[in-house]
């Protein structure tokens, strides 16, 4: 019984605001249009579902925000990595980094949009460009946080950089980088639903922007409601690979007991 209240239990707080949710909507205080009930928005859902509108949509959104992410990560980590090691690449790359991370990124959606128009292109432009930052500034402080002295002794043990790289900085700087990976797919997620609001199309976005033109309030909640489903499976699915790939380190190995 314990375990059965442990597991509902983080799910607590979801169900209060479902059924403050419904209840709001069915006592009157607010119209329809304004705030349709949460069963409402679930058979618009399923409606949804059952067309194919909705996996059209989820895939096309998917596809954008996972291949920003994917190309983010390839350019972010092996650059983070340089900077930290290369003092000529981070003289480079420190201003830029330093100016952009905390820039709103998504001013810059009216430059892409004149040059890559309104295509995948542009939209997946716009996901790598904001989530490429998090990306190096993690992998920038993993890579400088690891010991010098382990550094030193490998070195003097003969050890080279490709070793150095694979066998000590890479897997003690993987907390870090993991943990920018995780603040970055959920900014993947959210400049993709931005972008196809913005520039139209098919997607969770551009579905939510569809509805509202038409004053189909039911569509736009039920666009709410299914990008914070697939938020929280990106989140969930992350968290999962971290632990996946540091079962090897501290924060998974159960503690020890006396």
């Amino acid at each position: 019984m314990a375990r059965v209240i442990w597991r509902i239990a983080p799910w607590l707080s979801v169900m209060a605001v479902a059924a403050a949710w419904e209840l709001t909507a069915r006592s009157g205080v607010v119209t329809p249009f304004m705030l349709p009930s949460l069963s409402v928005v679930v058979a618009r859902i399923w409606s949804d579902a059952a067309s194919g509108e909705l996996v059209a949509n989820l895939g096309l959104t998917l596809y954008r925000a996972l291949a920003g992410f994917a190309i983010a990560s390839a350019v972010g980590i092996p650059l983070g990595i340089l900077i930290a090691r290369s003092r000529p690449v981070r003289w480079f790359f420190d201003p830029i980094v330093s100016v952009g991370f905390p820039m709103p990124k998504i001013a810059f959606l009216p430059i892409v949009t004149l040059w890559l128009g309104f295509h995948d292109v542009s939209k997946i432009t716009m996901i790598v460009f904001d989530a490429i930052f998090p990306i190096v500034t993690a992998t920038i402080a993993g890579t400088a946080a690891v010991d010098r002295e382990i550094l030193w002794s490998a070195r003097n043990l003969g050890a080279s950089d490709r070793d150095l790289l694979r066998e000590i900085i890479f897997p003690a700087a993987l907390p870090e980088i993991l943990t920018g990976l995780q603040v970055a797919l959920p900014i993947a997620l959210i400049v993709c639903i931005v972008a196809e609001m913005k520039m139209g199309g098919v997607g969770l976005g551009g579905a939510m922007i569809t509805a509202s033109r038409f004053a189909e309030s039911p569509g736009v909640f039920a666009g709410i409601v299914e990008i914070a489903i697939v938020g929280y499976v990106l989140v969930k699915v992350m968290a999962a690979a971290r632990r996946r790939l540091l079962l090897w380190h501290q924060e998974v190995l159960a503690p020890a007991t006396v």
